[in-house]
């Protein structure tokens, strides 16, 4: 019996999340962001290739800055949290390669909505 109770606590265990921290620190409003894997078929079965494929306008907070100072000399923080999703502009963000991962740096001002 108390082989069964063992396997479901490591089961219970596998399925978190875990969101481990990158090796970079963003700086002012900027925000480390994991990409969303874009699908691969649409809902009719059809499959994209790789060369039609857009990159994705989704990802998951991995990392914040410490937010942006005002002519005050006030610090504003990021609205931002870690572990959330995100929708982020098109074409507003710059592309990192760490430990053969990729991220998208993105600033507050290109994220879009925060999805739920």
């Amino acid at each position: 019996m108390k082989k069964k109770s063992n396997k479901k606590a490591k089961r219970q265990v596998s399925k978190k999340i875990v969101i481990k921290k990158a090796a970079i620190s963003p700086l002012g409003d900027r925000v480390l962001l994991k990409p969303v894997a874009a699908e691969t078929t649409t809902s009719f079965g059809i499959i994209i290739p790789d060369a039609a494929k857009e990159k994705p306008e989704q990802g998951t907070v991995v990392a914040v800055g410490p937010g942006k100072r005002t002519d005050d000399g006030k610090l504003v923080p990021v609205s931002v949290k870690v572990g959330e999703r995100v929708m982020f502009s098109k074409y507003g963000f710059d592309e990192v390669k760490v430990g053969g991962v990729e991220y998208y740096l993105v600033s507050e001002a290109n994220i879009l909505a925060v999805l739920n």
